[in-house]
């Protein structure tokens, strides 16, 4: 398993315990909750800050996952 796909799935386990934090964003460390902080700015700045050498991921907690599609403008002739 990815470090990456930890820190998703910690997410998915306490998304219902982060319900009331919807719309600011976690810091998730491993299998632990960092914190939840206003501003993406101050929860990288706290990632950087407590999770030097360990990985973390910043996502923004929300009941409903938007999913945002990119595609290259792929033109067949």
């Amino acid at each position: 398993m990815t470090a990456e796909t930890r820190e998703l799935l910690t997410y998915r386990r306490k998304l219902p315990e982060l319900r009331d934090q919807e719309g600011r964003f976690a810091v998730i460390s491993g299998d632990e909750i960092v914190g939840c902080y206003d501003t993406y700015a101050d929860a990288i700045g706290v990632a950087y800050e407590k999770c030097p050498l360990d990985g973390f991921l910043v996502k923004r907690i929300e009941a409903v996952e938007r999913v945002f599609t990119f595609t290259r403008g792929i033109v067949l002739a």
